[in-house]
């Protein structure tokens, strides 16, 4: 999962800072569900689109590649950032692609640019979503698309199992499909329409695998074996997701994903 949540909580998680260790990031559903985000957008060879949290670059580049229209991407590290220029250059789309390190709260970008804003699995880690929200729409066209790709409790957690959830997901704090949509619609968003998904964690780490390049999943594999047996960071991550076995059960039965999509009317 890519990451825009405030500066001074996300560099120092340790769910972040492995995710960055791996070289890659990662959201529900993989390459199907950021196929999906793209055609309900209605993304063609035209758009102008903005990516929130794009980490590594995986769907810049592959916007770029497979539709050829211009995509800015930021996050808030920059060293992802570098990431995904060497990304972009290494699949000759550079000229079609920027990246920025940049925070979704203070877009520096002017209003009604965008055909599309996307973010994948990032705003579970802002706070103030609503806020968020509205920045992106302020960045979008009249008529242009906001779409998300975000967890979702299937039904209202208990307050032990959100507090477990923030704890190994670095404060991420995720909403129900109901949710998720009043945040669309308290940000002004209109034509909300919702396809929700539940959580198959074999079929997620295949689609994982199958978004990487053959010498990145080797890699990442790599640095997950060597992390594990060397690294005490992995052992304090392994050992917090494990502090309470019960409520890990708990939470991978009680979470799904959602892709989002909401427009900015002509009058906003």
């Amino acid at each position: 999962m890519t990451h825009q949540k405030t500066p001074s909580s996300a560099d120092d998680s340790l769910y972040f800072r492995i995710q960055a260790d791996f070289g890659f990031t990662k959201h529900p559903g993989g390459l199907k569900a950021t196929h999906d985000l793209i055609q309900a957008c209605r993304i063609s060879q035209d758009s102008y689109v903005l990516i929130i949290g794009c980490g590594v670059g995986q769907t810049p580049c592959l916007i770029a590649e497979e539709i050829g229209c211009r995509v800015v991407g930021i996050d808030l590290s920059e060293g992802m950032v570098e990431k995904a220029k060497e990304r972009a250059k290494k699949k000759g789309v550079e000229d079609k692609l920027e990246f920025r390190t940049a925070d979704a709260l203070a877009l520096p970008f002017e209003d009604n640019l965008f055909d599309a804003v996307l973010s994948e699995s990032v705003n579970a880690f802002i706070s103030n979503k609503v806020t968020v929200m509205q920045e992106y729409l302020r960045v979008t066209k009249p008529g242009g698309y906001i779409g998300m790709n975000e967890v979702d409790w299937l039904n209202t957690p208990s307050p032990d199992l959100r507090e477990y959830a923030a704890v190994v997901m670095a404060g991420a704090d995720f909403l129900t499909v109901d949710g998720w949509k009043d945040i669309m619609v308290s940000a002004g968003l209109n034509e909300i329409q919702v396809t929700n998904f539940k959580m198959d964690f074999r079929q997620q780490r295949r689609e994982e695998m199958r978004s990487l390049e053959r010498d990145e999943a080797i890699q990442a594999w790599k640095k997950f074996i060597k992390g594990f047996f060397t690294d005490p960071l992995y052992w304090k991550f392994t050992k917090q997701v494990m502090s309470k076995p019960g409520l890990l059960i708990t939470f991978t039965k009680s979470i799904g994903y959602g892709i989002y999509i909401g427009r900015k009317t002509f009058r906003g």
